[in-house]
């Protein structure tokens, strides 16, 4: 009971913050059709902003400063570098994102060096909110995961609620009946852009703090925030939920166990002696590739079910 109650509060926190990350990333998707490169980059640089403003302001005026600063840089590259390029497909925007990703990576570590910085906690919700089977739960981690809900929430009230969702949505599928109707098409691209950048920045000041703070950290979960949005469909914000609480909890609980398929196969009845390879691949434990799970539901996914569990749009 202990292993099962510790590793759901584990795998539901990580399973938040990997929808903070991918939740930006699915919006440009959803309503742009470009597949972001440089989303992970984005969160390191919220993470870096958020820590210098918090040296001399404090945490909470970083978490605000840091989605703005990210958002108005990343409105800025969709308005000079990413809109002349759209006109020539999917391939340059891929490419000009990616080349963008490599880029803030070695402006920051020329700003900020190549080692971590000492990101802290604020005092308030530095403390264990409560303790299970005697394994305390920082509150901090209770603060992260009520705002990756509460970026749910707004995400889906903007979307399919408000007056500002339906242009959006209508600039993607009648982006010239809106132009004629007196809105700036171009203008309401670049907004999308920019917030789901800022929603990358956001889930860096938050995220910065809880983890490490450092210029590989876009490396680190660049690769699993694809994982999510392709898992969960591209385009869409509920299977970006799911995916990342899928993933996260499938990460936790397998890190936290000492079975192993050898302990599966005797449970299902099917006990042998098996022997060479069979016998090393029956003797590893699922803690020795929890880091390889997540890809390996991403081959499954796209073998089965190529869009995704709620895919919205071709990838």
């Amino acid at each position: 009971m202990e292993y099962f109650a510790v590793s759901l509060l584990n795998g539901l926190s990580y399973g938040l913050l990997l929808f903070m990350l991918s939740s930006g990333l699915t919006l440009i998707f959803s309503m742009m059709g470009v597949l972001n490169f440089a989303h992970a980059s984005f969160y390191m640089l919220g993470a870096y902003i958020g820590y210098s403003v918090s040296e001399v302001a404090g945490f909470w005026p970083g978490l605000l400063i840091a989605p703005l600063v990210v958002g108005g840089l990343g409105a800025l590259f969709q308005r000079f570098l990413l809109r002349r390029v759209h006109a020539f497909g999917h391939v340059p925007e891929l490419l000009i994102t990616f080349g963008l990703s490599y880029l803030i990576v070695e402006v920051v570590q020329l700003i900020w060096g190549r080692s971590a910085v000492d990101y802290r906690k604020p005092p308030e919700l530095d403390f264990a909110a409560f303790s299970i089977y005697g394994t305390q739960f920082p509150a901090y981690r209770l603060f992260l995961m009520g705002v990756a809900l509460a970026m749910l929430a707004c995400l889906s009230l903007v979307l399919k609620k408000s007056r500002l969702g339906l242009i959006i949505q209508a600039a993607l599928t009648h982006p010239q009946t809106l132009e004629a109707l007196g809105h700036n098409v171009p203008r309401v691209f670049m907004l999308v852009f920019g917030g789901g950048a800022a929603l990358a920045g956001l889930a860096g000041a938050v995220g910065g703090a809880q983890f490490v703070t450092e210029p590989a950290m876009a490396a680190t979960v660049g690769s699993i925030v694809f994982v999510v949005v392709v898992v969960g469909g591209l385009g869409s914000v509920r299977g970006a939920f799911v995916a990342s609480m899928l993933i996260g909890l499938l990460d936790a609980f397998a890190a936290g166990s000492d079975r192993s398929l050898a302990d599966v196969v005797h449970w299902l009845g099917l006990a042998s002696e098996p022997a060479g390879v069979a016998e090393m691949v029956l003797r590893v434990r699922f803690s020795q590739v929890a880091a390889m799970l997540p890809y390996l539901l991403l081959v499954l996914v796209l073998v089965f079910r190529p869009r995704g569990l709620f895919g919205v749009r071709e990838g």
